[in-house]
C-alpha cells in the first residue's frame, strides 16, 4: 500500500515509517522539521544524536535497497500539502504531524495559540486535500487517551450507549482534556468524525496511551537510524524520562502524589498498530476509535519498577515527589477498555524487568548528553 507518514521525522513517525517500509509497503514521509527547531527553542536535545533526516533515509536505502520519499514542508500551508499527496498518491495517511507535548502547550498564550492552529488547522487541510482528491484514502490519526482525562466511570474506545429518561443512543465518549494540547485533539477528533459524516471519508482515532522504549528492529539496525529519546520536561515522557534520571543518579520526579494512573505501551507496539489500522481500513463514512495502550500503570509504580531494576543493576536510584507543576487529579478510577486492536491481531509486548534493563543501558550508554538542567518540570498549568 502507498502510505504517506506526516510527522514522519519524529518519535513514533520514524519508527512507523521505518517499519512500515520494512513491511513491504510504499512510504513517503512529510514533516516540517520544526520539532528539530523546537529542540532549538528550548536550548535541549534528544538523549541520542539524531541524523539529518536525509541522511537517515539515505542510510535506510543503504541498508536495505528500499526508498522512502521525502517531502519538506508544513501542512498548515494547503498547496503544499495538495501538491505533495498529488505526486505521492497515498492510499492511506498517518497523521503525526502535530506538537504532542502538554507543557510545551501551557508554556504561555503564543505556545498555546501555536499548538491549536497546527494542530486543528493542519488537520483540516489535510481533511480537505483527502475530501477533493483522495475520497478512498484512509486516515490514520494519531489521538491520545489524554482526551478522556480521568472519568471516574469506565472509558469505552469512543463511543459509549447511554440511557436518559426512558431513550438510548450512542454516542462520542465525553471527554475531559487536561491541557490546550489535549483540547487540541480532542477538536481533531471532532473534525474528522464531522468529515466523515458528511462527505463519507474512512478514518481511524488511534487514541494512545504513553509510549516508551527507543529500539525497534528498524531503529537498531545502525546508529543513523536510531530513534530520538526525550528526558527534558517539556517532551520527556514518564517512563523514558525515569530510566534516564535513574543512568545519570538524579532522584525520579514523580509529580505530586503519584497516583495518576496512565495507559501505556511499547514502541515495537505502537508500529504494530498503526499497521493493523493500515491493513484494516475503515469503512466509507466510518469514523472508528481505538485506545491503543496494553497495559496501565500509575506513575508511582513505575518509578517503584525503575527503582527495583536500577538497584538490581548497581545504580544508586532515589524517588523524589515534587510539587505537581500540572493541575490534575492525583489518585483517581481508572479503568480503560483496549480489545479492538488485539481483536484484530495484536500481540502485546508486556513491559518487563529485561526492557527496563535495555532501556536502562541504553540510557547509560548515552548519559553523557544528559543536560541536568532540562530534567525539572518548568512550565506550570496554574502560574
Amino acid at each position: 500500500m502507498r502510505v504517506l507518514v506526516i510527522g514522519g521525522d519524529g518519535y513514533c513517525g520514524w519508527a512507523t515509517a521505518l517499519y512500515l517500509s520494512n513491511q513491504g509497503h510504499d512510504v513517503a514521509i512529510l514533516d516540517s522539521l520544526v520539532r528539530r527547531h523546537w529542540d532549538m527553542e528550548l536550548c535541549v536535545e534528544t538523549l541520542t544524536p539524531i541524523a539529518p533526516i536525509q541522511a537517515r533515509l539515505q542510510r535506510w536505502q543503504d541498508l536495505t535497497g528500499k526508498s522512502i520519499d521525502l517531502f519538506v514542508g508544513d501542512i498548515n500551508n494547503y498547496t503544499f500539502l495538495k501538491d505533495a499527496m498529488l505526486k505521492f498518491e497515498p492510499e492511506a495517511v498517518v497523521h503525526f504531524g502535530e506538537q504532542r507535548s502538554a507543557p510545551f502547550s501551557m508554556i504561555d498564550r503564543e505556545h498555546a495559540v501555536l499548538t491549536q492552529v497546527n494542530n486543528v488547522v493542519g488537520t483540516l487541510n489535510l481533511l480537505y486535500v483527502i475530501r477533493e482528491h483522495f475520497p478512498n484514502c484512509h486516515l490514520v490519526k494519531l489521538g491520545t487517551m489524554g482526551e478522556y482525562g480521568t472519568p471516574n466511570i469506565d472509558i469505552e474506545e469512543g463511543y459509549i450507549t447511554i440511557e436518559h429518561n426512558g431513550r438510548k443512543d450512542t454516542l462520542p465518549y465525553p471527554k475531559q482534556p487536561g491541557s490546550f494540547y489535549h483540547l487540541s485533539k480532542v477538536h481533531d477528533s471532532h473534525n474528522i468524525h464531522f468529515a466523515c459524516k458528511i462527505w463519507g471519508l474512512r478514518a481511524t482515532d488511534l487514541n494512545q496511551g504513553i509510549v516508551y522504549g527507543v529500539l525497534t528492529e528498524e531503529t537498531g539496525m545502525d546508529e543513523l537510524l536510531i530513534n530520538r529519546l526525550d528526558y527534558d520536561g517539556v517532551f520527556g515522557t514518564a517512563l523514558n524520562r525515569f530510566c534516564i534520571q535513574a543512568a545519570i543518579g538524579h532522584p525520579l520526579t514523580v509529580y505530586g502524589k503519584g497516583g495518576q494512573t496512565r495507559g501505556l505501551l511499547d514502541i515495537r507496539d505502537t508500529v504494530r498498530c498503526i499497521e493493523i489500522a493500515v491493513n484494516n481500513p475503515a469503512n466509507p463514512g466510518e469514523f472508528r476509535v481505538f485506545n491503543q495502550f496494553t497495559e496501565m500503570f500509575s506513575i508511582a509504580d513505575l518509578a517503584m519498577m525503575v527503582k527495583k531494576a536500577g538497584n538490581a543493576m548497581g545504580l544508586s536510584v532515589e524517588v523524589n515527589n515534587l510539587e505537581n507543576p500540572r493541575v490534575e487529579l492525583e489518585e483517581h478510577y481508572f479503568n480503560a477498555k483496549n480489545t479492538k486492536l488485539k481483536d484484530l491481531g495484536l500481540e502485546p509486548h508486556y513491559l518487563s524487568d529485561s526492557l527496563l534493563d535495555s532501556l536502562l543501558n541504553f540510557a547509560v550508554k548515552y548519559k553523557t548528553r544528559v543536560d541536568e538542567k532540562q530534567i525539572l518540570p518548568k512550565v506550570k498549568w496554574n502560574k
